[in-house]
């Protein structure tokens, strides 16, 4: 009742304007929903209050939801909203199946793939790139091409084009914000513990943000079937208390976590790994729509580079997203006749 009660405030009172996160979710849902489902989580995410986060961001990742769609959907199972989606294609391993596949295919072809390789110059020449510097093993390689597609963040890809641009633009670069994220991978001792992929913690009393059960997306993922693998997943920034945490110390903390959660008993973890990725999250504060503008002004004068992806964009895609942002760069650098299309699950064209 409260939550129907606010909801009905939100709409006869709505605030005239909607630039931050939070008044355009308590436009929406009204104040009391968005207290107890919106709010916590979000800001555990992002490390800011949800009144320095910019209202875009809500507009783009709860497109069609309602109120009433949500009850709709609990209730009745009857709402199409993607963001209520039932299910998804899921590789049998896992997301790298893909990317294995997609290496195969361009080594086919007679491309090259560089793995734990470290671009750190792009030399300018105008209005094009004329080459790319990157370090491998120690030693700096060369490598030309005609057109240039980065996924690097642009607050370091900005930074390592030679000559530097502008001032403003640097200045621009630096100015944007990222969300680190910190995997703590444990191996339970349990044949079945929820039959969840995923749980969202929205409570402040843990650190962890979300948990996934890999068992879930698919049996395979875990080769031991009388045991469970979860990852728990920690928002962070880099230099942070929990980011400069040691492995042997998050694993502790998740191992307590999903102790007070009531998930496993003591002696259930058996082991685990760390997984540690900077720059996993774009941060919309109110401010990187007008940096992130001065930048993406100054690469569009530079006729063959594009930038895709997450990081390339500076915007919180899912991975499906990305991907079509990659595909839509290719399309038309390449000639008409030469468009194929590939198998991933064969590697052929």
């Amino acid at each position: 009742m409260r939550i129907l009660l606010s909801y009905f405030k939100s709409q006869l009172l709505p605030f005239p304007k909607e630039e931050t996160f939070e008044q355009w979710i308590i436009n929406h849902f009204g104040s009391r929903l968005y207290e107890i489902f919106f709010k916590g989580y979000t800001e555990k995410v992002w490390g800011i209050p949800c009144h320095m986060i910019q209202a875009g961001w809500a507009a783009q990742r709860v497109t069609g939801l309602s109120l009433f769609s949500t009850v709709s959907n609990a209730l009745f199972g009857a709402n199409h909203t993607k963001t209520l989606i039932k299910e998804f294609h899921y590789p049998v391993l896992g997301a790298g199946m893909m990317w294995r596949s997609f290496q195969n295919a361009i080594e086919n072809l007679g491309g090259e793939v560089h793995l734990n390789t470290e671009v750190i110059r792009l030399r300018r020449e105008g209005d094009s790139i004329k080459n790319i510097t990157a370090q491998k093993e120690g030693k700096l390689i060369e490598i030309t091409g005609r057109h240039f597609i980065s996924t690097i963040p642009l607050s370091e890809l900005i930074t390592r084009i030679e000559p530097l641009p502008p001032e403003e633009v640097v200045f621009s670069a630096k100015e944007l914000a990222y969300r680190a994220s910190i995997l703590v991978g444990v191996i339970i001792n349990c044949k079945e513990l929820f039959p969840d992929q995923w749980i969202y913690v929205h409570s402040p009393k843990f650190k962890v943000g979300r948990i996934q059960n890999y068992k879930n997306w698919s049996p395979a993922m875990v080769p031991v079937s009388t045991k469970t693998s979860l990852g728990m997943e920690y928002f962070c920034t880099e230099g942070d208390e929990i980011w400069e945490l040691s492995d042997d110390e998050l694993i502790d903390l998740a191992t307590q976590e999903l102790v007070g959660l009531r998930l496993v008993e003591m002696g259930d973890v058996e082991d685990g790994v760390v997984f540690r990725q900077p720059k996993a999250y774009p941060v919309y504060d109110l401010d990187y729509r007008k940096h992130l503008e001065v930048i993406q002004n100054f690469i569009k004068t530079i006729g063959n580079l594009q930038t895709v992806g997450r990081n390339g964009l500076h915007r919180y895609n899912n991975q499906d997203h990305s991907m079509l942002t990659g595909m839509l760069a290719v399309r038309p650098l390449a000639p008409q006749h030469r468009q194929k299309v590939v198998d991933f699950r064969t590697g052929k064209w």
